[in-house]
């Protein structure tokens, strides 16, 4: 997939081009429904697909106190759209200055610097431009004049729930991590950069990669098995979140640690995407490192044995 972070980077080549627009966190089915419609546009009418998205959450710039945590990392993100098969991705840099353009300068802009757009797919409730001054029937209105079909796609339900990456992120602070996996139509993974440490598992005997948290939504604090993903290599893990209360007394930060069974490479500042599999129990305080060791040992046994 072709990554621009301009519209006039696009080199459509004289085709027409299919566009889906939405920040997409956690690419769930309902976005997913999206792309594959843009998709299935373009080949009907031989065009190219474009999917737009941000580098960062609207919010971050226009309501910095109600920025929520995101499901994926942008690396994260950008792989699961790049999967669904889309040709290229512009990923506009959220900033203040792009925030105050309103709805119509939005399509404008875009219709002028990538050239014919043939169709435009969004979520039904999808709003956007400064002060949410577009929506879907804006976009119709715009469609006419410039000679672009609209696509307002209704939500997706699985069980009679709507899926929503808001949704999600409830689920995933609740535990209920399965019905998070089917509503993204994957596995479950949190993916972040690996971060240097304070080797506290290292010197307990079982070093363990460091993801940095920092905006991603987590699951309950516990110790969990999991396949972590390297260089196209899976390796069988656990995984501690939590705030580490044996070795770290009053920590109100919480850490997410990954003991990778079978490595020793270093992966420091490479992006680590790792699965959630199996909660296997609450974290706890331990009346001494001797017995937390003990109980690693444990966790690692219950890794292997879920984890055949």
């Amino acid at each position: 997939m072709n990554i621009i972070h301009a519209p006039n980077e696009l080199k459509a080549g004289g085709r027409k081009v299919c566009l889906a627009i939405g920040f997409f966190d956690g690419v769930h089915l309902g976005h997913q429904q999206i792309i594959r419609q843009t998709i299935t546009d373009a080949r009907q009418h031989n065009a190219v697909v474009l999917v737009l998205t941000f580098d960062r959450h609207p919010n971050t710039v226009v309501a910095p106190g109600h920025v929520p945590l995101l499901i994926y990392s942008l690396p994260q993100k950008l792989r699961a759209i790049e999967s669904l098969g889309a040709d290229t991705l512009l990923l506009i840099r959220f900033d203040e200055i792009f925030s105050r353009q309103s709805g119509e300068e939005f399509i404008h802009g875009l219709a002028r610097d990538i050239g014919q757009i043939q169709s435009l797919c969004v979520g039904a409730d999808f709003v956007f431009g400064h002060k949410r001054s577009g929506n879907v029937p804006l976009l119709r209105k715009l469609g006419g004049e410039l000679g672009f079909h609209v696509h307002g796609l209704a939500a997706v339900s699985l069980d009679n729930q709507i899926v929503s990456s808001t949704r999600i992120r409830e689920l995933i602070r609740a535990g209920e991590l399965d019905t998070v996996s089917q509503m993204l139509g994957r596995p479950y993974a949190i993916s972040s950069r690996v971060i240097q440490g304070e080797h506290l598992g290292k010197q307990l005997g079982f070093p363990t990669a460091n993801l940095d948290p920092t905006g991603l939504a987590l699951p309950p604090n516990g110790v969990y098995a999991g396949l972590a993903y390297v260089k196209g290599q899976t390796y069988r893990a656990a995984i501690n979140i939590g705030f580490r209360p044996t070795v770290a007394l009053n920590s109100k930060v919480v850490h997410v640690e990954v003991h990778l069974l079978d490595f020793s490479d270093n992966l420091y500042d490479q992006e680590l995407e790792v699965q959630i599999a199996e909660k296997l129990r609450d974290e706890r305080k331990f009346s001494s490192k001797t017995d937390l060791k003990k109980q690693i040992v444990h966790d690692i046994s219950a890794v292997i044995s879920r984890l055949k």
